[in-house]
C-alpha cells in the first residue's frame, strides 16, 4: 500500500478510528523502554558540566526518546514472526494485525532519521552521531546479528541501552569523556541480569521462539549463582571505583550502595 492511500485511508476514518491508529503506532515505539532511555539520556544531561540551554536539553531528550522509539519500532517490524508466537509479545500492533509490516518499517526509519538530523542541526553532531550509533547497534548488531544465534545476545546488545546518558552528556558538552562512558558503564553492567531474569520468567515464550537466552542454555540454577556472584562482585568493585572517581559528598552515597548490593547478593547466594 502506498503512503498516499494509507493517508487517504486514515483521513477517511471516524475520529475514533484514527485515535486508536494513533496509539497502535505509539505503542510500536515501545514506551515503557523509552521512558527508562528518557530518564538516563536526562541524568547525562543533568551530571553534564555547564549551562546548557534549556531549550536545546528539551530537543536533546526528545531526539533520544524518538531514537530509542524508532528502535523499537524496526524491532518490532524484524521480530514480528517470533512476536506472533510468543505470549507476552502476540498482541502487539504487527502480530495482531493492527498495523502492517512495511508501514512500521516505513515509520521506524524516518523516526530514526529524522531524530538524528535533529539532533545534528539543532544540538551538536558528536551527540547526534552517538544517538546514530546507538540505533544502529540495537538494530544491527542486537536484533539481527545477536539476538537469534547467541546466548551472550543481551550482554553484547545491551550496550545499546546504555548510550543514552552519553548522549545527554554530549548534548551538553560536545564530547564524550570518562564520566560518560563511566555512566555508560553502569547501565551496561546492570542491563543482561535484568533481562535475564524477565527470560526465566518468560522462559517457555523465548524456547517457543527459538531465542537463546542464556538461562534457557545453561539452566536456571547455574543463572541464580551467576547473579549472585555478578552482582557481589561487579557492584561492590565498580562502587569502590565510582566512590573514589568522583569523591565529594557522592563518595559515601556509592559506598553504602556498594555494601547493600553486597549485603543482599550474598544473602539471595546462600539461600
Amino acid at each position: 500500500m502506498s503512503n498516499t492511500s494509507l493517508a487517504t485511508d486514515t483521513l477517511s476514518k471516524p475520529a475514533g478510528s484514527v485515535w486508536t491508529a494513533c496509539l497502535d503506532f505509539v505503542s510500536l515505539l515501545k514506551p515503557r523502554v523509552m521512558s527508562l532511555v528518557v530518564f538516563t539520556g536526562f541524568v547525562g544531561l543533568y551530571l553534564a558540566p555547564g549551562d546548557g540551554n534549556l531549550i536545546l536539553q528539551t530537543i536533546a531528550v526528545l531526539c533520544i526518546a524518538i531514537g530509542a522509539g524508532a528502535s523499537g519500532a524496526i524491532n518490532m517490524w524484524y521480530d514480528r514472526d517470533i512476536d506472533a508466537v510468543m505470549s507476552r509479545t502476540k498482541t502487539r500492533a504487527i502480530p495482531s494485525g493492527k498495523i502492517t509490516a512495511e508501514a512500521a518499517l516505513t515509520f521506524g526509519i524516518l523516526l530514526a532519521g529524522g531524530s538524528v538530523m535533529v539532533m545534528g542541526l539543532a544540538v551538536n553532531w558528536v551527540a547526534a552521531t552517538l544517538l546514530m550509533v546507538t540505533i544502529m547497534f540495537y538494530v544491527f548488531v542486537y536484533t539481527v546479528w545477536l539476538k537469534r544465534r547467541t546466548p551472550q545476545n543481551i550482554v553484547i546488545g545491551g550496550a545499546a541501552g546504555a548510550f543514552p546518558p552519553m548522549i545527554g552528556w554530549a548534548a551538553v558538552t560536545g564530547t564524550v569523556s570518562i564520566e560518560s562512558i563511566t555512566l555508560f558503564t553502569i547501565i551496561f553492567i546492570w542491563t543482561p541480569p535484568h533481562f535475564w531474569a524477565l527470560s526465566l520468567y518468560r522462559s517457555d515464550d523465548y524456547k517457543a521462539a527459538g531465542v537463546p537466552m542464556m538461562p534457557l542454555v545453561h539452566g536456571r540454577y547455574e543463572k541464580k549463582t551467576d547473579f549472585a556472584v555478578q552482582h557481589c562482585s561487579l557492584s561492590t568493585g565498580y562502587s569502590a571505583f565510582l566512590a573514589w572517581y568522583f569523591g565529594g559528598c557522592i563518595r559515601s552515597d556509592f559506598s553504602t550502595i556498594g555494601r547493600s548490593f553486597y549485603r543482599g547478593c550474598m544473602a539471595g547466594y546462600e539461600k
